[in-house]
């Protein structure tokens, strides 16, 4: 088989990647990134693309199954544009491509409380794009919603210590929901769920991620 990652310079895509090199189901793997940042394998193609013109790579996007974990923080993004830029429509018109080329399955990497009714800016980000992914219509939609991800050597101060305080209040019994997982879990979550959930609509919650990804 054949995967399509768009987002693979991150923290997860980064694992999401090295996990399906390593998963002999796949023969090939292609990424979408903006700069040279894999190492040569036999089984990786790397394609350097401009995100903004990103139906002008339509040839390369084509696959079984598109992996969709791109994403930015406001503050690496500068603005609510433009973090809205990359979470929302860079991924939308990635998956537009992907049903216009008969890929036949996305998964896509979002979050816990996402809701396009949201007063919240991120979750409405979020639910806004499982919506407008949704009425694509594949043969098979899988989301993971996941809550605070645990980065490997991350620099983000305030991701750091948010994640050490959401850990003290997990062992107290409190927001269990965004309960951190890390990001080699994560991915593997995200290839189970391509194999395990066969249906056209799938929301995975985190206590499915933490299931599979043991």
């Amino acid at each position: 088989m054949r995967a399509v990652v768009i987002g693979g310079s991150g923290a997860t895509g980064r694992e999401l990647v090295k996990q399906l090199i390593q998963d002999s189901r796949f023969q090939e793997v292609i990424v979408l990134v903006r700069r040279p940042y894999f190492e040569k394998h036999a089984k990786l193609t790397e394609f350097l693309v401009d995100f903004e013109n990103l139906q002008q790579y339509k040839d390369q996007i084509q696959g079984d199954v598109a992996f969709s974990c791109l994403g930015t923080t406001l503050k690496d993004a500068g603005s609510k544009g433009a973090q809205w830029r990359v979470d929302h429509d860079y991924q939308l018109v990635f998956a537009s491509i992907a049903k216009t080329n008969d890929i036949e399955s996305f998964v896509l990497l979002s979050a816990t409380g996402a809701d396009e009714n949201s007063s919240f800016f991120y979750n409405k980000m979020k639910g806004t794009l499982e919506n407008n992914v949704r009425k694509l219509v594949f043969p098979q939609f899988v989301i993971l919603q996941p809550g605070g991800i645990e980065r490997p050597n991350s620099d983000r101060a305030g991701e750091k210590i948010f994640i050490k305080l959401l850990k003290i209040c997990n062992a107290i019994g409190l927001f269990k929901r965004y309960q951190p997982i890390t990001t080699a879990r994560l991915a593997k979550a995200m290839i189970a769920s391509y194999f395990k959930f066969k249906e056209k609509y799938k929301v995975v919650s985190l206590n499915e991620i933490r299931r599979m990804s043991k």
